[in-house]
């Protein structure tokens, strides 16, 4: 193969490979049910997801189904499934409270356009310098931060003064407001969680959160417990996707978000080539990093027309893709379709899902977030590890997730140098 050859081949969508080797009907059969199986687990999470951030449901709906689709269409591995992720909470929240949604759309469209150029340079590669233990202390650092932003809606409490963003006055500010806690929604976020690990011991191959989201909403509804609601809080969700449109490209506004859009292709690059690392370890396939940068850049830039937020690979909903008997990227095109298909027919349904129900959902995943068994072998094999790891933790916490992963490299590479020094 030649190098003109070689280098087209890197940006050659897996989609296209597939096509060319031929595409059956067993095998559009075999994705229609994956695409299915993903698609119920994403719709009650994109949800969660865009509500922890501080937006409204819809626009994690908007993000699973136009970057979804772009993702699966465009990207360098076969089985990538992308959506709004639990990861960029964080950052999407701060984002969303610095310059509002305007600005968050903006931040989610400069960030595609950054990913898109990482893919043509081929940086894909150098995400994988990031230590390990980088990795391992800012994704607990994430998890925690998301657990303690699902308080409020656990409890079902009344805060005051409104819930501060940054870490320790939020917690300070939960502590002081226990004593208003709501015991039905106490209740229902603590049936989200039970039905949710009773599902996956039992019936692994069950839809564990949809149907523990759905029997809590019946339940609410039915009991007419006093909880906050997607309807009593949004209105609902719409029926139809919006009309696209760019956001406001003026430079002070995009001066104002450019740190908010790095942060996001930051962490979008190391959560997607991830995933895509999962997938070829379980699947034995090798993806294409540099393809897949372009992919989820081109997706998060499609998003945001739609008003859409942060874009990236989902390793829970891949390994779901995967474990699925998905053939290829079909699959993934085709959970879109079946989000769209919710939101043009049954969309009225998603307002009687309590907040606290979607609230157990995310603590959920923020205790699955945590790499346990990499946390343990660190703290027992390996000194220095573990402190890189402690120190991507406390500064992820106590300042922001650049800070962490900025301090943490700079503490491995420090490491790493001593001894040659010596």
């Amino acid at each position: 193969m030649t190098d003109a050859a070689k280098a087209s081949n890197l940006y050659l969508p897996k989609l296209a490979s597939q096509l060319r080797e031929g595409y059956r009907l067993a095998d559009l059969r075999a994705d229609a049910v994956a695409g299915l199986t993903v698609a119920i687990v994403a719709l009650p999470l994109s949800m969660a997801i865009a509500i922890a951030s501080g937006v409204g449901p819809e626009r994690g709906l908007y993000t699973a189904i136009v970057g979804g689709f772009l993702v699966s269409m465009l990207g360098g591995s076969r089985f990538q499934i992308g959506g709004p992720a639990g990861a960029f909470i964080v950052l999407v929240a701060s984002t969303v409270h610095l310059h509002g949604i305007e600005g968050l759309v903006l931040a989610t469209f400069l960030s595609g356009l950054m990913l898109a150029a990482g893919g043509v340079l081929r940086l894909g590669n150098l995400i994988r310098l990031i230590p390990a233990p980088v990795t391992v202390g800012f994704t607990a650092g994430i998890a925690v931060i998301i657990l303690v932003s699902q308080v409020r809606d656990l409890l079902g409490l009344s805060l005051s003064g409104g819930e501060p963003a940054e870490f320790g006055p939020k917690v300070a500010a939960l502590v002081q407001a226990l004593p208003s806690a709501n015991p039905p929604a106490v209740a229902v976020a603590a049936v989200v969680i039970v039905l949710i690990l009773a599902v996956r011991r039992w019936r692994p191959a069950w839809p564990a959160l949809l149907i523990a989201v759905s029997l809590a909403s019946a339940a609410a509804a039915l009991l007419a417990l006093p909880v906050e609601t997607i309807g009593s809080k949004f209105g609902g969700i719409p029926r139809t996707l919006p009309i696209p449109h760019l956001p406001d490209l003026s430079m002070a506004k995009v001066l104002a978000v450019l740190p908010a859009a790095a942060a996001f292709t930051l962490l979008g690059a190391i959560e997607s080539l991830l995933s895509a690392v999962v997938a070829d370890g379980m699947t034995g396939r090798r993806h294409r990093s540099n393809m897949e940068l372009v992919a989820q850049g081109i997706a998060n830039s499609g998003a945001a027309l739609f008003g859409g937020m942060p874009v990236t690979g989902t390793i829970a909903r891949t390994a779901t893709n995967v474990r699925a008997g998905a053939h290829g990227p079909v699959s993934g095109m085709l959970h879109a379709l079946y989000l769209l298909a919710f939101m043009l027919i049954a969309a009225p349904l998603a307002a009687y899902i309590p907040l606290a129900a979607l609230a157990g959902l995310l603590a959920v995943v923020a205790w699955n977030m945590v790499e346990k068994a990499e946390i343990a072998h660190l703290l027992r094999e390996n000194r220095g590890g573990a402190a890189v790891m402690a120190v991507t933790l406390a500064l992820t916490l106590a300042h922001d997730l650049i800070a962490g992963i900025a301090g943490g490299c700079v503490l491995a590479m420090a490491l790493a140098w001593g001894p040659r020094r010596r």
